[in-house]
């Protein structure tokens, strides 16, 4: 533009990446775009190629669970011959996972180019099957399932026994008579094969594969040899393992579990929020069992995350664990007991307390649950006003502990000897660490039962001595009260019991 006599101009840099095969190709494009548009253009040494692969069959999982999310994904990723490219199916039923999530998970599969873990380059040859897939009749939305799918991906390919491959060329190379042994000698140097040369009057045919990062540059020194009477062709015959893997890694150095794009952990739910679980520790925590042999499923253990309502761990789980950490189980031998005196030896009987994991029995027990969706302060309330009555037909001390996440307040405490206690606890405190205190303090001198399906709660249980309730089983231990006490208060009796 010109402007007071000045003429300004405004350069632009344009930087494109283009796909070529040699230095004719590259000389040719330069004066194509000389010619057509006046620009003058330079290419740089460039890079090759590479592509993954995987060499055996492996299960990959994704999940997906922040807070009102939910998605998970089971993928098997199967090796296919080379030049195969990638494919992908579905072998579940619908009565497992709706069909338009089915569709979804495969459409995600497609619109994404997925990176290997060797080198993040892209993955090919391998055959890509839906074989389990989990929503949420409320909380999954579509974006969910993209998430689950990548990460069972990623999760996969780090699992597997990955493969770096390189492109490969068909070659043709045509010299005089007498450079054949020089033309012979600089192939097998390259890490190329040839068929047996086709001999003439005057020049000799080669024909043969060679990778293409060991042929660059080499249709050069065949003009020079040849003093320009050879010619070599060269033609992209598809991708073959590298020939020096390791070399190239080195020279890239990429960390699959670092690349946060390509994450191959996943998102569960605990406390609320969303907790990321890393990719060698997904085939414990997902919800669908993966697939596994009939003796592995035997001896298989499943963790959960802390605080979540889905499932109780059982005795010989716990004895399990148990033996794990801490060691063999010493058990004391059978001692014929003491008769003693009862006049000098009275019976000592200990108060029974009630240890509530607050929260996560509200999301075990299906009526609360529901209330809690909507309004929690609703929730919290009526499981308060339940265990009063409880407490009341009991007579037991009943500890109510809720986690600070889902309150405002902080170490809160309302407690009344004949009544109830219950306890918010401070900000940043959970209430597994508030509850193993409690129990530490108070165990030896009570009967304390403690009602949670959180396995870490209830391992310092097992670990402490004292009575474990599952959230279900105390449920309907309540619920038996409660109607205990309509039927004594319908025959006009006193509910409290003595």
């Amino acid at each position: 533009c010109r402007n007071g006599g000045i003429e300004a101009r405004e350069f632009i840099h344009v930087r494109l990446h283009i796909q070529l095969m040699g230095k004719i190709q590259t000389e040719i494009l330069i004066s194509i775009i000389k010619e057509r548009y006046n620009l003058e253009v330079s290419f740089g040494t460039g890079r090759i190629i590479y592509k993954e692969t995987i060499n055996n069959t492996v299960e990959g999982i994704g999940h997906y669970e922040p807070l009102k999310h939910y998605a998970e994904v089971h993928l098997l990723l199967e090796p296919l011959p080379r030049g195969c490219g990638l494919e992908f199916a579905t072998n579940i039923s619908t009565d497992e996972l709706d069909l338009n999530w089915q569709r979804l998970i495969l459409t995600h599969l497609e619109e994404k180019q997925h990176l290997g873990v060797l080198a993040a380059s892209p993955i090919t040859d391998m055959k890509i099957t839906l074989i389990a897939g989990k929503a949420h009749l409320k909380h999954t939305e579509g974006g969910d399932f993209r998430e689950a799918t990548y990460r069972a991906v990623r999760q996969g390919l780090i699992k597997a026994e990955s493969i770096l491959l390189e492109p490969m060329y068909d070659f043709t190379l045509e010299v005089p008579n007498e450079c054949l042994g020089r033309a012979i000698s600089d192939i097998h140097a390259r890490l190329g094969t040839h068929e047996a040369p086709e001999s003439g009057e005057q020049f000799t045919r080669l024909t043969g594969k060679a990778p293409a990062s060991t042929m660059a540059g080499y249709s050069d020194e065949v003009l020079s040899y040849t003093s320009g009477k050879g010619k070599l062709t060269l033609q992209f015959s598809g991708y073959s393992e590298c020939h020096n893997t390791d070399e190239i890694l080195a020279q890239i150095d990429y960390n699959p579990t670092a690349d946060i794009q390509n994450s191959p952990d996943s998102v569960f739910c605990a406390h609320g929020a969303g907790v990321t679980i890393p990719w060698n520790q997904v085939d414990e925590y997902c919800h669908i069992a993966p697939m596994r042999t009939k003796a592995e499923e035997k001896t298989r253990i499943l963790p959960r995350i802390p605080s979540a309502p889905r499932g109780d761990i059982d005795e010989q789980e716990l004895e399990a664990i148990m033996m794990r950490e801490f060691g063999p189980i010493k058990r004391k031998s059978y001692i014929e007991p003491i008769a003693l005196n009862s006049d000098t030896c009275p019976k000592v009987i200990k108060k029974t307390r009630i240890i509530i994991d607050a929260y996560n029995l509200i999301f075990s027990w299906e009526e609360l649950k529901k209330l809690a969706e909507d309004n929690m302060e609703l929730a919290r309330e009526n499981l308060i006003n339940t265990m009063v009555n409880y407490r009341a037909y009991t007579g037991y001390g009943v500890v109510l502990v809720f986690d600070a996440y889902l309150s405002e307040n902080t170490l809160f405490s309302k407690y009344d000897e004949d009544k109830l206690h219950v306890v918010y606890t401070e900000k940043g405190q959970s209430a597994d660490a508030y509850i193993e205190k409690l129990i530490d303090e108070i165990g030896k001198n009570e009967n304390v039962k403690v009602v949670t399906s959180d396995n870490m709660i209830q391992l310092t249980a097992v670990k402490a001595g004292v009575i474990r309730i599952s959230s279900r089983e105390f449920q309907y231990d309540v619920q038996n009260v409660l109607k205990q006490m309509r039927e004594a208060m319908a025959q006009g009796a006193n509910p409290a019991r003595k």
